[in-house]
């Protein structure tokens, strides 16, 4: 008789741009499909050029762009499958609407990375702080437009102080844990 199925899980990574959302997801993605564990990756950046391409960054349309991403890590969920989101994911009602589209079938951890702004800023390979700062972007989260730290995550990390590693670690207790 074999086990039962896994339930489903999304870990959900929000932060600033810069705070190691997609570093993180990949060396978590990594370690869990070097177990065997096959996992749906839904980076903020891709799915934006993919399936919400016609979006802006007004509110609503972050707001939008971040319920297409539950709903997606939804019906992964619900098949027993593992989700890594990695998205900037601003406004607390946003998340909080992908959590309940997840949690209608499975598991949802949500990652606060609180890097603070100062450092996201001295990490910004893409020059996109820079850019905000002169106004060349006009709407960018952390400079103009506000970024609103989660309520309830069940894991907060910083990544200026937490080496990568402790960082994976922590997120696969919290997964194994709950």
């Amino acid at each position: 008789m074999s086990a039962a199925p896994r339930p489903g899980v999304t870990v959900f990574l929000t932060g600033l741009s810069g705070a190691g959302k997609s570093t993180i997801a990949d060396a978590l993605v990594a370690e869990l499909e070097r177990e065997g564990r096959p996992v749906t990756v839904l980076d903020g950046d891709v799915v934006r050029t993919h399936l919400s391409s016609e979006l802006g960054f007004a509110r609503e349309h972050r707001d939008l762009n971040i319920r297409r991403i539950g709903w997606v890590a939804g019906e992964v969920v619900k098949h027993g499958g593992t989700v890594v989101v990695a998205a900037i994911a601003p406004y607390e009602e946003a998340r909080e609407q992908a959590r309940k589209l997840v949690e209608q079938h499975g598991r949802f951890v949500l990652v606060h990375l609180s890097t603070p702004l100062e450092v996201c800023e001295d990490r910004d390979v893409k020059g996109l702080y820079a850019k905000a700062r002169s106004g060349e972007i006009p709407v960018f989260t952390g400079v103009s437009d506000p970024y609103e730290p989660p309520v309830a995550p069940e894991l907060v990390l910083d990544t200026s102080v937490t080496p990568l590693a402790e960082s994976v670690a922590r997120i696969r207790a919290a997964l194994d844990g709950a």
